[in-house]
């Protein structure tokens, strides 16, 4: 490599690895500063305001809204960070770049949401176990039993190592911290409006499509990599791997049924929403199953990292030294 391929490698790698560090370490920031939740707002204000009677109109305005608030939050942050690099030097660079990842991943949060599911359990309180469930999941919690509780958790943890971890940097690595922002931003649009009912529909398409689009190769890299997690900490590989082939398709997701296919053999178990999908066989589940969905889901991450975002930075920092542009992690 020569030294601006270099450069860029190191810097990369630097900024991911200090935003893991952060986020492990700290985990969320507090709601009133997460750019997440900022999005939400935005995105809640706009929804009311591009209502049309129109189907057309508002399918017109439910591009626009999304659009818009990618761009809102992924541009200052393109210009914020090269500010920084041109002006305030490398160190300040490394660090706000890093401190801006870690705002577009989740996985302290995971073990701080699902492990007090684990214990409430362990100590025979499924009403507190329910209770936690809100944090992670849509559904529900009143009708399910400790099993359906368990497999919430598991499945939420499945998932969010694709939405909450994985997604955010491959992009990070394809297009630097105003990529990784701008997936947030596709994703808070998603899981706010990209719903089929009469109020989202028409609105929400857009950013549907482009949540299901952005997940579509992170979500397949997680779910083979989950496998290879599993042949690291001793679970089934090979029913992981037999599940994911089998039952992926077994959910509306066209993107979540890879790694909850995935968790779901390695774990040797079922994950079931009721009247809705069931993914796996059935063996038994018990609250342990969530520690070791976060063993695989941190697992997981760390080969991520190495196998699939490192050799993208490695290609991405040779490319761009080869066309001589500026470049920016």
């Amino acid at each position: 490599m020569n030294l601006m391929n270099f450069s860029f490698f190191v810097d990369s790698a630097l900024v991911l690895l200090l935003a893991l560090l952060i986020d492990v370490v700290f985990g969320e920031v507090p709601d009133s500063i997460h750019p997440t939740v900022w999005m939400g707002r935005v995105i809640a204000v706009l929804r009311t305001r591009i209502r049309n009677p129109n189907p057309r109109r508002e399918k017109a305005r439910g591009v626009l809204l999304a659009v818009f608030t990618i761009a809102l939050f992924a541009v200052p942050a393109f210009g914020l960070l090269l500010v920084i690099r041109l002006f305030l030097g490398w160190i300040v660079y490394v660090v706000v770049a890093a401190i801006m990842l870690k705002m577009t991943i989740a996985v302290k949060c995971m073990s701080k949401y699902t492990l007090p599911i684990k214990h409430a359990l362990e100590a025979g309180d499924l009403d507190k176990a329910k209770g936690f469930l809100h944090y992670i999941v849509r559904r529900d919690p009143a009708t399910l039993d400790e099993r359906h509780v368990i497999s919430a958790a598991v499945e939420s943890i499945a998932e969010s190592t694709t939405d909450g971890i994985t997604s955010p940097i491959i992009y990070f690595a394809l297009f630097g911290v105003p990529g990784a922002v701008a997936y947030r931003v596709i994703n808070t649009l998603d899981s706010m409006v990209g719903y089929r009912d009469v109020a989202n529909f028409n609105v929400g398409w857009f950013s549907a499509k482009l949540d299901t689009l952005a997940n579509y190769i992170p979500a397949r890299l997680t779910a083979m990599l989950m496998v290879l997690s599993a042949t690291i900490l001793g679970e089934d590989w090979r029913g992981s791997r037999l599940i994911i082939r089998r039952d992926r398709h077994n959910m509306p997701s066209v993107n979540a049924g890879w790694t909850i296919a995935a968790m779901a053999g390695a774990l040797g178990t079922q994950l079931e929403k009721p009247n809705y999908y069931a993914l796996g066989d059935d063996h038994g589940l018990s609250p342990d199953y969530i520690r070791r969905a976060l063993r695989m889901m941190n697992m997981t991450v760390v080969l991520f990292a190495v196998v699939v975002v490192l050799p993208i930075l490695i290609v991405k920092g040779f490319f761009l030294s080869l066309i001589g542009i500026f470049w920016m992690p």
